[in-house]
């Protein structure tokens, strides 16, 4: 049975795009095989070419400053990207090239078995919401066959843009509440028991809850611009309230 390390190493050795002739290594992607959060990226830049690792430049400092002020480290994350090989001069991957590596990262889903997938930019978020803003989908929860898919924008964004920077750690701020539920979800037997007080001392009604805020959703138009992970800008943040497409579901 194929293990996330021969998976790796079958990217490392592949050639199925043209990609492969001009990169100094490809990047698998890495982390535990068994861990709850997937981040997907669109592509190595520079220094990830160099290495060999995903996220290693200034975006990928960015997102483990991210993860810290979470209570997180990249170790207890996988990290990946659409694609796997850089394309030259951090251009935009092409259709054909998000084709040839889509094998790699739905076996990736498959074997780590995450329970969010955190897309970052707007080519993984397209990925599973096809013909949606990146602006309007960040940091609300979707279900997409059977995967929690939770849109934000790009690290990298954030390093040109305040009001970016901002949006990014207001999204990530949700994570661990949004895991929290999800574990419950997947092994109910494990929620705390909650006993139920009696109507003369019960307490005011609660203030709405994480996902009170955040499960409306909404499709929209592509915007027209999205950063790459080194060079280019993701649009402002516009609020949405709507419902969502047909086929896909909220999750609550």
């Amino acid at each position: 049975m194929e293990t996330l390390e021969d998976l790796e190493q079958r990217v490392r050795n592949c050639t199925d795009c043209p990609l492969h002739g001009s990169r100094t290594n490809a990047v698998p992607g890495e982390g535990p095989a068994d861990a709850e959060i997937l981040f997907i990226g669109e592509g190595p830049g520079f220094h990830e070419d160099r290495q060999g690792r995903p996220f290693v430049g200034p975006a990928g400092n960015f997102l483990e400053e991210l993860l810290q002020s979470i209570g997180m480290s990249r170790d207890q994350v996988y990290i990946a990207n659409m694609v796997k090989c850089r394309p030259p001069n951090n251009r935009d991957p092409a259709p054909s090239e998000i084709s040839a590596c889509s094998k790699y990262l739905d076996r990736q889903i498959e074997l780590i078995n995450p329970l969010l997938i955190v897309t970052l930019g707007r080519f993984s978020m397209a990925r599973f919401l096809p013909g949606q803003s990146i602006s309007r989908a960040r940091g609300r929860l979707r279900t997409v066959s059977g995967r929690h898919i939770f849109p934000i924008m790009h690290p990298a964004a954030g390093l040109r843009r305040q009001e970016m920077r901002a949006a990014i750690e207001q999204d990530f701020a949700k994570a661990p509440g949004l895991l929290d539920v999800l574990r419950m979800q997947a092994d109910p037997a494990a929620a705390p028991e909650v006993r139920e007080e009696p109507a003369e001392y019960r307490a005011n009604p609660a203030p709405p809850s994480l996902w009170d805020m955040i499960s409306t959703e909404n499709p929209h138009p592509p915007a027209a611009t999205d950063m790459h992970p080194a060079e280019r800008l993701e649009e402002p943040a516009e609020p949405t309230i709507d419902e969502p497409p047909p086929g896909q579901q909220r999750l609550f």
